[in-house]
């Protein structure tokens, strides 16, 4: 058994409450203290892990109790050795999840953090609000009994009376303050239809980051911040316990599909699960990446060609323009595999439509036609049986994953890939196509399901 460093969830009791201003400034201040910070995201986000990079140092991985089973869960946990401590940010509010039990759960970040052992640090927004803010408090602290709760962050307080009002009602609900942060409108994050604009696309990162750094040190205290995680703290009831133990288990995590895998890599195409990367490359695979916004061909020495999801819409006339990359696309096509998912499968298709109407062409292997002007909002877990073969993966096998998009298909003419269903096993008309050597999902792959 290997023991983990100790950890613990920043969570709130909904979204936009200002959790990943506090995730991200409280990654750079351990840091800046000089500890090795292991950042952890539970649910299936595709664009927090590379600002959690960014502000701690180390890869971020996602923990996912729908999606993924015990082995895999354990195998992603143990990418936290050799950090001090692990910093999780929880996805929505604590106990939002699905209504249908996945692999190991219902998606909840209060599931991860009591797999993990990680106390729940809750960041609770007091906007309108002053003694009230103790009994959500409490409500969540009290709602799963075996959860460890460290305490609460009181963020967007408007003044010392407001605070001096707050704390009064979490010391009567026997609930520690761990930090209180002002009210500041310059802390926001820019923002897209998908949540937050991609790490790589922000104006300066390095300056924002620093700036909740300082906001973190001045208003929380850091000290019973390490010391929660590691179990030490004063706080009553709180039910804390320190990081479990878990054994090695790297061989769990997903296999390569190939040996040698030509990789799309730019902001068009960025959203790849940390965890899919490091298994590949953990088995011995190559990862040779491409820019298809820098019209660059994929490697013709690839096994398979493989394009994630991003932000296709908003490079349109550009991938349109990307004659290398579709003729090299082209020509690998007629003898080896490629596979897109959601941005990347509307890039394989015939065209793209933006939101002002436009037709773009795309690369023509398949016949999808997307379009962003008539928009609608597809979201949540998909579970995908192949009814033929995808590069790596048998028909039959059931594949597990997240679909995040606005784009409407107008057309959908291959041949179905997978016979696709949400959480509670409704089917989606969202199947996926394959034509030739060819596929694409709407879905962005976790992982395949382990046959027992």
């Amino acid at each position: 058994m290997t023991d983990l460093p100790p950890g613990l969830m920043i969570s709130a009791p909904a979204s936009g409450t200002g959790k990943t201003t506090v995730m991200l400034g409280l990654l750079r201040a351990l840091r800046d203290e000089g500890l090795s910070v292991q950042p952890f995201k539970s649910g299936p986000d595709y664009i927090d892990p590379a600002f959690h990079l960014a502000a701690s140092g180390r890869a971020s991985f996602n923990l996912d109790t729908w999606a993924m089973d015990g082995g895999l869960l354990d195998a992603v946990a143990t990418q936290a050795s050799g950090a001090d401590i692990c910093i999780g940010e929880g996805s929505m509010g604590l106990y939002d999840g699905v209504a249908t039990r996945g692999q190991s759960g219902f998606g909840s970040s209060a599931e991860t953090a009591r797999r993990m052992g990680w106390p729940v640090v809750l960041v609770v927004d007091v906007g309108g609000q002053a003694q009230s803010a103790a009994a959500t408090a409490m409500g969540f602290r009290d709602y799963m009994p075996d959860l460890p709760f460290a305490g609460v962050i009181l963020n967007r307080c408007a003044s010392p009376r407001h605070e001096r009002l707050t704390r009064l009602g979490m010391e009567k609900a026997g609930i520690k303050v761990l930090g209180v942060l002002p009210r500041r409108g310059d802390l926001t994050l820019p923002e897209r239809h998908l949540g937050l604009i991609q790490a790589v696309e922000h104006p300066d990162l390095e300056a924002a980051i620093a700036g909740y750094a300082d906001f973190l040190r001045d208003h929380v205290d850091l000290a019973a911040i390490r010391a929660v995680a590691d179990g030490r703290s004063d706080a009553p009831a709180t039910g804390l316990r320190p990081a479990a133990a878990r054994p090695p288990a790297a061989s769990a995590l997903p296999r390569p599909p190939a040996q040698r895998i030509a990789l799309a890599r730019d902001a068009a195409f960025s959203f790849t699960y940390p965890h899919l990367l490091e298994g590949w490359r953990a088995a011995g695979a190559e990862i040779l990446p491409f820019s298809p916004l820098a019209d660059e061909a994929p490697d013709v020495s690839a096994d398979l060609v493989w394009l994630p999801g991003g932000y296709p819409e908003l490079h349109a006339g550009r991938l349109a323009a990307a004659e290398r990359f579709r003729a090299g696309l082209r020509s690998f096509a007629e003898t080896r595999p490629v596979h897109g998912e959601c941005g990347g499968y509307m890039a394989l298709g015939a065209a793209l439509v933006d939101k002002e109407g436009v037709s773009h062409r795309m690369a023509g292997l398949l016949g999808l036609v997307t379009s962003y002007e008539k928009r609608k909002f597809h979201l949540g877990y998909r579970r995908a049986v192949l009814e033929a073969e995808m590069t790596g993966f048998a028909p039959g096998t059931a594949l597990r994953g997240h679909e995040f998009h606005y784009s409407t298909i107008l057309d959908q003419p291959d041949a179905p890939l997978a016979a696709v269903a949400d959480a509670d096993g409704n089917p989606v008309p969202e199947t996926g196509s394959r034509k030739g050597h060819v596929t694409g999902t709407f879905f962005h792959l976790i992982t395949a399901e382990v046959l027992a």
